[in-house]
C-alpha cells in the first residue's frame, strides 16, 4: 500500500509517501515540505498549497491519504492556520478519488513509538530507524509526515478492513 501523509501547517506542511504492509517495515518514497508565505494573504497560501498537494498527489499515485486531525491548542490563530491547511489536504485526496484518513497526533505517536505521549525527538528518531534512514527527515514537518503514512499503513488497513465489514453487515451481508 503507498500512503501520502500530512502534516498540515500553513506555513510548513510536511508531506511523506511511503509503502509497506501492516506489520512489516515501511520503504520510503520520498518527503518534502511545502512552504508558504505568511506575508502573502491567505486566498494565495492556500492556493500554492492546494496545488503543491495536487501534483504531489498525482506524482506519486498513492492509494489513499493520512492527515493529521487538527486538535485544539492554546493559540487560536495556528489553530485556525492548521485546520485551513488540514481541510486542504483532505480535499486534495478526496478530489483524487482516495480514501482519506484523519489521526489524532498521539495515535501516530503511539503507532511509532509505542507511546501516545511520545515527543518529537522520539517520533524523528523511530521514523528515521523504521525507514532505515541514513539521517533523520528535516524539518519535523517532514517526520511527522513520514510517521502518518507509517500510521496509516499499520493501522488504516486493519481499520478500512473493519469498516467494510461494519458497512456489509448493516446492509444484511456475509
Amino acid at each position: 500500500m503507498r500512503v501520502l501523509g500530512v502534516d498540515p501547517g500553513l506555513t510548513r506542511c510536511g508531506v511523506g509517501v511511503v509503502e509497506g504492509v501492516p506489520g512489516r517495515p515501511c520503504t520510503l518514497i520520498a518527503y518534502y515540505v511545502v512552504y508558504t508565505d505568511p506575508a502573502d494573504d491567505l486566498p494565495l497560501r492556500l492556493l500554492h498549497l492546494d496545488r503543491s498537494l495536487t501534483d504531489l498527489v498525482a506524482e506519486h499515485q498513492p492509494e489513499s491519504v493520512a492527515v493529521e486531525r487538527v486538535f485544539s491548542q492554546h493559540n487560536v490563530r495556528t489553530v485556525m492556520g492548521t485546520a485551513q491547511a488540514s481541510g486542504v489536504a483532505v480535499l486534495a485526496g478526496a478530489r483524487a478519488g482516495l480514501p482519506v484518513q484523519t489521526y489524532t497526533p498521539s495515535e501516530v505517536k503511539a503507532a511509532v513509538t509505542g507511546s501516545g505521549q511520545a515527543d518529537k525527538a522520539q517520533v524523528t528518531a523511530m521514523v528515521t530507524r523504521l525507514l532505515r534512514l541514513a539521517e533523520p527527515p528535516k524539518p519535523a514537518d517532514a517526520a511527522d509526515a513520514l510517521a502518518l503514512a507509517i500510521c496509516h499503513v499499520w493501522r488504516g488497513g486493519t481499520r478500512s478492513k473493519l469498516a467494510a465489514a461494519a458497512d456489509r453487515a448493516r446492509r444484511g451481508g456475509a
